[in-house]
């Protein structure tokens, strides 16, 4: 295996909603960077592997997905393999993140850039690496722009990043003043990523803790928490339903995300018969995300 090396495929994306490639391309579990080209009215997915006849492999089973996937209205127009050195990758979408403001005190910044704050703003700086999560995403800004809305009411001291990713909703959760937070994710690279992000923006030692495990086998330092997101594919989210209801106390609240629109109602029937009840939704293209309380 050449360390060195990626090797990659990449989709063209002509589809009106280039977000439901994104869960297809979850649910068949590869690593992949999705972006957009507003000016061209396009979008690329490109999948990453350490092996060159793994790229080769993807490839082809995405080619028989195909007439599948156009059944939903999405259109390849061209599939593409090629390698790139693995220092190198990330200039491929460095240019498609920008500064984001989640809302007039939180501000989410790449690693990268330079950017002066106001003397209320919480800076968040992320350098996702191969993993999820720079609050681009319709789904991540919802966590956001909630863990924001929830920590300033004071009530919030425990939280839970379910499938952290690159530790951004963690992170900003210990900027906004939560203490206790604990966080998982299935893919080891996406937990090395996230302590990196975490040295990156000088969280006090202790004030998150990391774990890699899937949703099913996670053990919870704590309890219960006040505040818990699930941002996880929606299958994944029913299968594991009362396990992550039990990692909410009673009156607690959870944060739903990574749901397309068409499986929110389902879902959230599902969760409703543990005794979770919606408090608020938000809808964006193709995705849902909910907030809840337990009762």
């Amino acid at each position: 295996m050449d360390n060195d090396t990626l090797f990659c495929c990449k989709l063209k994306d002509e589809s009106d909603n280039p977000d439901l490639l994104t869960e297809f391309l979850s649910a068949l579990e590869y690593d992949f960077s999705s972006w957009e080209d507003w000016e061209n009215h396009h979008a690329f997915h490109t999948l990453y592997f350490a092996e060159k006849a793994d790229a080769a492999a993807a490839k082809a089973k995405v080619e028989t997905f195909l007439p599948e996937w156009k059944e939903f209205g999405i259109e390849i127009e061209n599939i593409e393999l090629f390698s790139i050195k693995r220092e190198d990758w990330s200039e491929v979408w460095k240019k498609y993140f920008h500064i984001l403001h989640i809302s007039e005190r939180l501000v989410i910044k790449p690693s990268w850039l330079e950017y002066s704050p106001k003397a209320n703003q919480k800076i968040v700086e992320i350098d996702p690496g191969m993993s999820f999560g720079t609050g681009q995403h319709a789904t991540t800004a919802y966590c956001l722009k909630m863990i924001d809305k929830l920590i300033e009411d004071k009530n919030i001291k425990t939280f839970l990043d379910a499938g952290c990713g690159s530790g951004i909703l963690s992170i900003a959760a210990a900027k906004l003043g939560c203490k206790q937070i604990d966080a998982f994710d299935i893919d080891a690279d996406s937990i090395m990523i996230a302590g990196e992000n975490i040295e990156i923006n000088r969280i006090e030692a202790g004030n998150i803790s990391l774990q890699v495990a899937d949703v099913a086998k996670f053990t919870a330092p704590r309890q219960n928490y006040d505040l818990v997101a699930a941002n996880i594919l929606a299958h994944i989210l029913r299968e594991n339903r009362d396990r992550i209801v039990s990692f909410v106390k009673p009156g607690g609240k959870l944060i739903l995300a990574g749901i397309l629109t068409s499986d929110f109602e389902n879902t959230v029937q599902h969760f409703s018969k543990a005794g979770i009840e919606q408090i608020d939704s938000f809808a964006e293209k193709e995705w849902t995300s909910g907030l809840f309380v337990k009762k």
